[in-house]
């Protein structure tokens, strides 16, 4: 049987690769776990592994992950959900979520954010910080050029792939 402490750990390198879903079966249990799709929520489902003799279980409908709750504020201020729609110019580079997690623009409550609108940067230059599962994640701006536009409020619960800066290409 599996800790939670462990399945945490697979949802978290799930989150941080490129892997799309993860299947694990064990001797008492069979864990299935996929990334939130467009249309589809994250799925997270435990069964026991039966023989093959044993007639087929009923079927059950997995348990959901829920979706982190958005303030009015928030939701006011949240951009277009495809990045192509918010990219208007093509010397525009969008910034995403690699994970899902809490927005901050500055690594502390009484620091200076880490960036601005105008601010020049280059791919190393940290942007933010996502914070997931107690886990402090600086993400980099990518490219080199100015941001133009920060898509996200400090604090905001932010989902896999949402649009976080604008970052006008040099």
């Amino acid at each position: 049987m599996l800790k939670i402490g462990e399945i945490r750990e697979l949802i978290r390198l799930l989150d941080e690769t490129s892997l799309s879903e993860i299947t694990l079966e064990l001797d008492d249990m069979k864990l299935y776990l996929k990334k939130p799709g467009v249309d589809a929520p994250a799925v997270v489902t435990s069964a026991p592994v039966l023989p093959a003799a044993q007639p087929a279980p009923v079927a059950v409908a997995p348990a959901a992950v829920p979706a982190p709750a958005v303030s009015a504020t928030a939701a006011s201020v949240a951009p277009a959900a495809n990045p192509a729609e918010s990219a208007v110019d093509e010397n525009v580079h969008i910034v995403t979520a690699p994970m899902v997690g809490t927005f901050y623009r500055a690594p502390a409550p009484d620091a200076a954010p880490f960036v601005e609108r105008g601010t020049k940067v280059n791919p190393k230059t940290v942007v933010c910080i996502v914070e997931a599962m107690k886990l402090m994640n600086e993400i980099e701006a990518e490219v080199t050029g100015e941001v133009v536009d920060i898509l996200v409020e400090n604090g905001q619960l932010v989902e896999y792939g949402q649009p976080l800066f604008k970052i006008k290409l040099a």
